[in-house]
């Protein structure tokens, strides 16, 4: 035999039946907080400190690769003018 039953209530009606807290005020003052630090940080740093903070390694390998390819091109143009 199976039963099965069906609760239609809203989570903060479940929150109250089990005696849980309503956490939804210290929810949205820590999200407050976080959005006002992270908008803060947002202004007050430069579009190339706030790249070189995301992609640190992505953007100096690129320069080395960039690098390493025109020295070669170079050297190579070099080698066979003068030949």
């Amino acid at each position: 035999m199976k039963i099965t039953v069906d609760i239609d209530c809203t989570p903060e009606e479940a929150r109250h039946f089990f005696g849980l807290p309503d956490v939804k005020p210290m929810q949205d003052a820590l999200m407050q907080q976080i959005q006002d630090r992270m908008s803060a940080n947002l202004q007050a740093m430069e579009p190339e400190a706030m790249l070189k903070t995301w992609l640190p390694a992505g953007l100096q390998g690129f320069e080395q690769m960039q690098k390493i390819f025109w020295t070669q091109m170079s050297n190579a143009m070099g080698k066979d003018g003068k030949k």
